[in-house]
Formats: C-alpha cells, structure tokens, sequence
C-alpha cells in the first residue's frame, strides 16, 4: 500500500530514527522547553549543519585529491618524455 512504502521510505532514509531520537531527547530533557517545536527544528537543524561541514570538507580532500592526480599526470608525462629522448 501507499502508506506501507512510505513507512518504508522514512525507516530506509534514517528520519524515524532522527525523529525517534529527538523527541526521546525532549522526553529526557529535566527542564523542557516552552516551544517543542522550536526544540526539533534545533535538533534537526544541528544534524544537518554536521552534515554540511563533512560535506565540505569531503569537498576540499576531493580538490586536494584531484590537484595531486593532475601533477602526477605532469610528472608520467615529463618521465615518458625523458625516456623517449634517452
């Protein structure tokens, strides 16, 4: 059914997980907040700047990675090129 592969989508994409696990946090909370909501949206919304930092920083190791293939390319280049005129 419609609903079933929806359920799916959500336990499949982590957000029954994420969702499960902040509102255990507000249970857990001593002194909760006046604005539940304003409580998730803190919690999801520290999830996902976590994720844009990995995201770039992944972004830069991915940079870095390309600029020292490209300088090895130089490098077998000038080596091929030696060899041809030795």
């Amino acid at each position: 059914s419609k609903k079933e592969d929806f359920r799916r989508y959500l336990e499949k994409s982590g957000a029954i997980d994420s969702l499960t696990s902040v509102l255990v946090g507000l249970y857990e909370e001593s002194d909760r907040p006046l604005e539940s909501t304003e409580y998730i949206k803190k919690f999801l919304g520290g999830q996902q700047q976590q994720q844009q930092q990995e995201n770039d920083k992944l972004k830069k190791e991915n940079d870095e990675l390309k600029s020292r293939v490209h300088e090895l390319n130089k490098t077998i280049e000038t080596l091929r090129a030696n060899l041809k005129t030795a």
